[in-house]
Parts: structure tokens; C-alpha cells; sequence
């Protein structure tokens, strides 16, 4: 599910080469813009295994899934970010992981483009369900995930 309200943007369409060239596995992203403060949604069911102020990645039955809050947002050094849950903890899918402020990540010169990445995914394996430039709210479907293709 979508970890932010937003506009997707296909992979090619994300600023930022890792996540453009999918280097880290397929899926999508999603533009919230810069407004307000922002919740991020956990988009599985499962542990979060990795938890960084601006990233998060949760394993679930059989997959792990990227979520970055921002491009390059590793740089605030985790100013503007909240983390709400632990390394280690379950969470249900829709679950609200970490709070930011676009509106800082803007004012930084960054990008608030959310990638959400399914992890050693095969691109076959995953379609986005909205298409590019379409608006998806925090907490709808976003990513199909099939083995063996979709």
C-alpha cells in the first residue's frame, strides 16, 4: 500500500539514479509534495528490520519492502523526522512508521519523492496498480507483487 497521499511517478521518473535504475529492486514512488507534516505508512504487514529517521524497510511473508522518505534526506541526519516504531518490531500494513516535514526536505533543496521498493524483487514480478501521474492516498494499494510474474 501507499506509505503517503500523493502522485506516483514510475522508477524512471524518480530523482535519483539508484532508485530510477532500480538497483535495489523494482516498484514505484510517490510525490506527496510539501505540504504540512506528513505520517509514512508501513506498506506490508511484518517486521521492520532496518529503521532509519528518513527509510524504513519491513519483511513480510516471503518479500521486504523499501520505504525512503525523500531523496537524499539522509543528509538531515534525521532533523524533521520522527521514527514512531523500533528495529525489530511487527507492524501491520498501514501502520504510521515515521512523521517528516516536507516542507523542510524542500526547503533543504531535496526532493520529497517517496520510493517504495520491494527489495530483490524481480521488475516481472511487480506491476504498480495507479498509473504515472495518477494520485494515491496513504494507505491504498499501490504495488502488486506476484511471484512469477504478473
Amino acid at each position: 500500500m501507499s506509505p503517503v497521499d500523493g502522485r506516483v511517478l514510475l522508477p524512471g521518473e524518480v530523482p535519483d539514479q539508484v532508485f530510477a535504475q532500480e538497483l535495489l529492486g523494482p516498484g514505484a514512488a510517490v510525490d506527496p509534495g510539501s505540504s504540512g507534516p506528513g505520517t509514512v505508512l508501513a506498506p506490508i504487514s511484518g517486521t521492520v528490520v532496518s529503521l532509519h529517521p528518513h527509510a524504513f524497510v519491513v519483511q513480510g511473508e516471503g518479500l521486504a519492502v523499501l520505504v525512503h522518505a525523500g531523496i537524499d534526506t539522509v543528509t538531515c541526519k534525521g532533523e524533521g523526522f520522527t521514527t514512531l516504531v523500533t528495529a525489530g518490531e511487527e507492524v501491520s500494513g498501514g501502520d504510521p512508521v515515521l512523521t517528516w516535514m516536507p516542507a523542510d526536505v524542500t526547503a533543504r533543496g531535496l526532493s520529497t519523492v517517496c520510493p517504495v521498493v520491494v527489495l530483490e524483487g524481480q521488475a516481472e514480478e511487480v506491476g504498480v496498480l495507479t498509473g504515472a501521474g495518477g494520485v494515491v492516498r496513504a494507505g491504498e494499494p499501490l504495488l502488486r507483487v506476484v511471484p512469477g510474474g504478473v
